[in-house]
Formats: C-alpha cells, structure tokens, sequence
C-alpha cells in the first residue's frame, strides 16, 4: 500500500499536480508508516507561522511589486547611465548594474525582465550592439541581483536553516554581506567580457553631465534613500530585518502612491492581492515542506544520505563540483523558492559533514539557481524572455548561451574560493 502511494505521489508531481499537495502527501504518508501522530504537521505549520523573520517576506515582496508597477525602472536606467555611461560598452554596464539592483528589490528575474527589457533591448539594437547580444543580455541580467540585500530568496535560505537547528548559527544581516563580493564578482565578470566582446564595435560613449546628473537624482529623489533604509538599519543595528521591511514598505507605498502617483489608490488592492498569491505559496511550501524534513530527520535520511555519499566521495573539492552540477539541474525543473525550501534541510547535513559553512553553501545555491534560470529550453526566463520580444526559445538560448558560461565560471570561482562568501568572519 505504501509503495503505491509512492508511487501514485510520482505520478501526480509528473502530471502537474502543486508542489505543496505533492509534499504534504509525502509527509502524510511517511509519518503514518512511521506510526507518528499526523498532528505534527499542523504543529509545523504553526511553528513556521512563530517565526519572527518571517513577517519581512510579504513586506519585501509587497515593495518589490509596488516598485515594478511603477515607473522606478527607467529612473533607476537613467541613473545609471548618467554615472556610468562614459565607460566602454556603457549601455550594456548600465545594463548590468541597472537590472542587478532591480532585481536585488523586486525579487523575481522575470520581472526584470518585462520592466528594464522592454526599455533596453531597443536601446542596446539602437546603439549598435546586434540582436543577438541584446537579446542575450538583457535576457540573462534578469538573474543578476539574486545574491544581493534585500533578495527574498536570500531571507528564505536564512530562515531554513534557523528552523533546522544544526547547531551552526547564520543571521540575516551576514547573508547579505556573504552575497556582495560574489555578486560583484558575477557583474564585473559579464562586464569585462562584454567589454572585450564589443571592442570592435563603433559605440558611442556619453560624457559625463553635471546638468544630467543633477535631473536624474532629483527625478529619482525619492527612491534613492531605500538602499539607506535597509544599509543603515540593519547593519548600523537601529532595525531589526522586520521593522526595516516594514520601513521599506510603507515608504515605498507612499511614494509610489501618493508622491510619483504612478500606483493608482484604486489600483493598490490587486497589488497587494498579486504579490501575496505569491507568498501564500511560498508560505504554504514552507510549512509542509518543513514537516517533511522532520520525518527526513526522524527516519535519519540526512545521516544515511551523507554516509553513502562520503563512502562513495572522498574529495571535498570533488563534492562541490558534482554539487554544481546537481543544483544547475535542479534550478532548471524548479523555480527558486521551491528549490531551497525542498532541497537545502537535505544538502546542508551533507555540506556541514565536508566542513563547508552554510554561508558559503547559500551562496553557492543561489548562484547555481541563477544560471538554472537560463538553462536551455526549460529555464523560466527563457520563456519569459521570448513571449516578451516574441523570439523563439531556440534563439533565446543560443543569444544566452555565453553570458550562461561566464556565469558559470563565476559560479566555479565562489564555489572553490570560500573567502568570497565568508571575509566578514
């Protein structure tokens, strides 16, 4: 009977049935061959409901999604290329740095996507760049600000493994810091490339203006002060990472609101509505997938999980590139929120077991699920890249496929170079 519950949890993952449904059913069952009371898993529910840090993620998610329904894009753009585009390739660096930040707020690649694409791909085809290279990079820095304050994913690895009680302590505040030098890394990694790529080519550069520069931060005034808001309050130890998500919550509503007024009153409900359909998933991801990591535990999965793989993996070094491999394919048949909530309670035992740091191991994750985001022919924001400048996913993936092993490389570099994830400590 249970092996065709088993099965029947397969088949119905396989045929589209929701993730969490899929979960629960594993939880149900595994606790009731294990003759465990099934009121347990009402009692993990409960328990994530408990969690402190959990009230920053409707709060960063909600301002993420007010600031992609306003017009915070092409100020953010304009910015950018006031400052930045006296550099070579500039466009393309604006690009970079542009989409990184505001995805770093939004949380989601593919609204970057949708927001600073539409804007760019034009003006990258209009400055000389080719279409595929445009239609590569505006595809790929989409993923570029997963790693960087305040990305949900990052809060949601932090919050798993507080809930796991390893013994290893991590904070909010020192993810952050873990994710700045390997996002650095990936950015000036592209921007390097990018820039020996299109040396050839006849683009224009833009001087510096004083008038410019001043027009672009006075139409941006009030947008400017959010990366203080969430810099200063947690790192300067005046917030706790929940009242800075509600600071930034509620000042991100006024302005959008009531100041630039591009999120009208009446439009304001569905908002809120459309960004916490998304956290109601996450949430309810979460809670199940929680109660099935306490039966891993109790049947002692983690344990006999990193025994066959140290009986069969000698080399640290080794683990990690086979860990690489396994996440790529990982980030490419499951959207990020889905993949950490599921698969870190089972990797990080495994991780800790070869002396790698759980800051270390989030970083490496996360970098992973990036690049999964641009695997061909199955990564999401390929998808979302050719329904938005109605391009076939074959040439998606072919204008993506360079920046994907650039990345790649970067990835290889935060993998092997723990420093980079951990210099704070």
């Amino acid at each position: 009977m249970i092996t065709l519950a088993s099965i029947a949890l397969v088949l119905m993952l396989f045929l589209g049935t929701p993730v969490f449904v899929v979960i629960l059913g594993a939880s149900m069952l595994g606790f009731y061959s294990s003759d465990v009371d099934l009121a347990i898993i009402t009692g993990e529910l409960y328990r994530i409901a408990e969690t402190p840090l959990l009230v920053a993620l409707p709060l960063f998610t909600l301002a993420g999604y007010i600031l992609s329904k306003s017009k915070t894009s092409e100020r953010l753009l304009k910015l950018t290329q006031v400052f930045f585009g006296w550099m070579p390739s500039s466009l393309a660096i604006v690009s970079l740095l542009s989409c990184a930040i505001f995805t770093a707020f939004t949380g989601a690649s593919g609204v970057t996507i949708v927001a600073l694409g539409g804007l760019l791909f034009p003006a990258l085809i209009k400055e000389g760049y080719g279409e595929k290279l445009s239609l590569g990079l505006v595809t790929t820095t989409g993923c570029l600000g997963l790693l960087l304050p305040p990305s949900v994913p990052l809060i949601l690895y932090g919050i798993i493994v507080q809930q796991m009680n390893l013994g290893v302590e991590i904070s909010i505040k020192q993810l952050f810091l873990a994710g700045l030098l390997p996002a650095v890394l990936m950015i000036v990694m592209l921007a390097v490339w990018l820039a020996w790529t299109t040396r050839h080519l006849d683009i224009p550069k833009t001087r510096f203006s004083f008038p410019e520069a001043k027009a672009a931060l006075l139409d941006a005034i009030w947008e400017l002060p959010l990366p203080i808001f969430i810099f200063a309050g947690i790192f300067g130890g005046f917030f706790t990472l929940s009242e800075v998500a509600a600071v930034t919550a509620l000042y991100v509503t006024i302005i959008e609101v009531f100041v630039y007024k591009e999120v009208k009153v009446n439009q304001f409900g569905s908002v809120i509505t459309e960004s916490m359909k998304m956290v109601g998933g996450i949430l309810i991801i979460l809670g199940v997938a929680m109660a099935f990591t306490n039966f891993l535990v109790d049947a002692e999965v983690p344990a006999k999980l990193f025994v066959w793989v140290k009986a069969n993996i000698d080399s640290k070094l080794t683990f990690l590139l086979l860990l690489n491999l396994f996440l790529l394919m990982l980030g490419a048949i499951l959207n990020i929120f889905s993949a950490i909530i599921i698969v870190v309670p089972l990797i990080l035992p495994m991780a800790l077991g070869y002396g790698i740091h759980p800051l270390h191991l989030g970083m490496i994750f996360l970098a992973n699920m990036q690049i999964g985001y641009l695997t061909p022919l199955v990564g999401m924001d390929i998808f979302i890249a050719s329904y938005r400048f109605n391009k076939p996913v074959v040439e998606i993936c072919l204008a993506t496929l360079p920046f994907m092993l650039v990345l790649f490389l970067a990835v290889l570099v935060v993998t092997y170079v723990p420093w980079l994830s951990v210099w704070f400590l």
